[in-house]
């Protein structure tokens, strides 16, 4: 086994000699994501938008930063009786501190959750307790100082608000709400990324994260329909902004314009193609074209305005109810936010399946169906013709997407449709998977490409565990219902497990689904030869 100083050797890491408060905060490239676009501060009408540079001295501070630090903290301590209980409560266990994957992947204390939310507790304890007035450092308080904000903005945007340490506080802390309201404190002053605030700025004035104009959306769609005709001899029909349908589809824009999530985008068009004939009556939208809500990294204001851009188009449309793509933080949001924020949603119906006449009674409130939990009740109900043999040359595993699972409580329906569009599948081991997933290393907004040292090190140990049902199983594939997930976990697979891909639920779903009048499949989504064909193609030659 190797020794403690190898390991942090292997790390890049070296343990420091002094306690932390004392430990200045060193920014290294690799490790961080691009000051913000002042352009795109300027669009969400975020205040000092500015150029400055997180490896420069000088960060271009206003000159009353510290006033307005202490005003917003006040603010939301008034606002937020949670943010005052979780500054208060914690009695420094470490419960936590082994359970963060950037601890684990980085070796560095201040990414132990504890510690993290020290770097806030300690300015609490200073400015807003008797105790920390009176007894300064021997009641773990500081004073606000340029080095104390540096060392916020570094490890507040080294956390992906995963919530993987709040399962295991005996307290109940929610770090990731501190990490949130750390993230608030800091656009006050203009310290965002841009890898946040651009995607925010583009779904609030375009309609989704990327800029994608809606004329460019469509013809991205054209094309994957062009493919799936070559792929099924069909050629579905998508329509755009409909008045009058039953059901809204909304997904992440990821899955319109970024592989892999683009196979899955082509499998909810073959789905959606396939009820058509069994009562399915949906539209699309070019101005709601985005199920992920990066405003959850911004602010509470920000996220509430996003969120209810789908519920603006929902009502504009005159649609019933709403059906969502595979995303991870457009569910956070809704599950756990849209009531206080946006909802109810009292201009919609409960929704109720079309196909089945299920009615999703734990969608009462916010009128959203997850699509796996839709799919799961059609297959339940025996409305899909599926062939899982199509699926044989994968060896699957599955990942809980953070947001899906820890955050709105799916588990089981994912699993219950994977298991019936593939003969091989493989759980990861019991404390990596459901309640006690590991983070993708690049949630939250740091799924840059700055920062690839960064989600390297988050990553590691989400790859540990695939790495053990590939050398175990032969697993070749990682499904995921997370459109961050298949952005960042493919360079993540490419880096620790060379020859595992990732996927979306739905691309297996389409690959498995036989549809009426189809042609001979010969190969799948990303157009690779099924199983059996190349032998049966060789025998007719010979």
């Amino acid at each position: 086994m190797a020794k403690p100083k190898e390991v942090l050797s292997n790390l890049n890491y070296t343990p420091p000699e002094t306690a932390w408060m004392d430990t200045p905060v060193n920014i290294r490239k690799g490790m961080y994501c691009y000051a913000a676009n002042p352009k795109s501060l300027e669009a969400l009408d975020l205040p000092f938008p500015r150029s400055w540079n997180p490896m420069d001295e000088d960060w271009k501070l206003p000159a009353n930063w510290k006033e307005i630090i202490h005003k917003g903290f006040k603010e939301r301590l008034d606002k937020f009786r949670s943010i005052k209980v979780f500054m208060d409560i914690c009695v420094r266990c470490g419960a936590c501190a082994d359970k963060c994957h950037f601890f684990l992947g980085t070796g560095d204390p201040k990414n132990m959750p504890v510690l993290r939310a020290e770097l806030l507790r300690s300015i609490y304890r200073n400015d807003f307790t008797l105790a920390g007035k009176m007894l300064k450092k021997i009641a773990g308080a500081r004073e606000m100082t340029v080095g104390v904000l540096k060392e916020w903005w570094y490890y507040l945007f080294q956390c992906t608000e995963c919530r993987r340490c709040s399962l295991f506080c005996p307290y109940g802390i929610d770090t990731a709400e501190i990490t949130i309201m750390g993230r608030e404190l800091l656009n006050l002053l203009g310290l965002n990324i841009d890898w946040i605030a651009t995607p925010a700025s583009n779904c609030f004035r375009i309609g989704n994260h990327l800029g994608i104009q809606p004329h460019a959306y469509k013809d991205m769609i054209d094309f994957f329909l062009d493919d799936i005709e070559e792929i099924t001899g069909i050629k579905p029909e998508v329509d755009f902004n409909r008045k009058g349908a039953e059901v809204l589809f909304i997904t992440p824009s990821g899955d319109v314009f970024a592989d892999p999530g683009t196979y899955t985008c082509m499998g909810y068009i073959i789905l959606f193609h396939y009820l058509k004939k069994l009562g399915l009556d949906i539209t699309w939208s070019t101005y709601a074209s985005e199920g992920g809500n990066f405003g959850f990294f911004t602010s509470h204001e920000m996220m509430k305005r996003l969120n209810s851009k789908m519920y603006a188009e929902a009502k504009r449309l005159k649609v019933k109810w709403i059906l969502g793509g595979e995303c991870g933080h457009m569910w956070r949001v809704i599950s756990q936010y849209m009531d206080t924020m946006n909802g109810p949603a009292d201009f919609l119906e409960t929704p109720v399946s079309p196909i089945t006449r299920t009615r999703f009674e734990n969608a009462k409130s916010t009128k959203m169906v997850h699509i796996a939990e839709f799919t799961a009740d059609l297959i339940r109900n025996g409305k899909l013709k599926l062939d899982p043999s199509r699926n044989d040359h994968l060896k699957v595993t599955f990942h809980d997407s953070c947001n899906v699972s820890r955050g709105m409580g799916m588990f089981d329906e994912p699993r219950y449709v994977l298991k019936s569009v593939c003969n091989n599948f493989y759980e990861m081991p019991a404390n990596t998977i459901r309640e006690q997933t590991f983070c993708c290393g690049s949630g939250s907004g740091l799924n840059a490409g700055e920062n690839m040292d960064q989600r390297m090190a988050g990553g590691l140990p989400r790859a540990n565990a695939v790495k053990h049902v590939h050398d175990k199983h032969g697993v070749n594939l990682l499904a995921t219902i997370c459109a961050i997930d298949r952005a960042a976990l493919p360079p993540l697979m490419d880096y620790w497990v060379p020859g595992v891909g990732v996927s979306g639920l739905h691309e297996l779903v389409a690959n498995a689904l036989v549809l009426p009048g189809e042609i001979k499949r010969t190969m799948d989504l990303r157009k690779e030869p099924l199983p059996g064909v190349e032998e049966e193609e060789g025998d007719d030659a010979e």
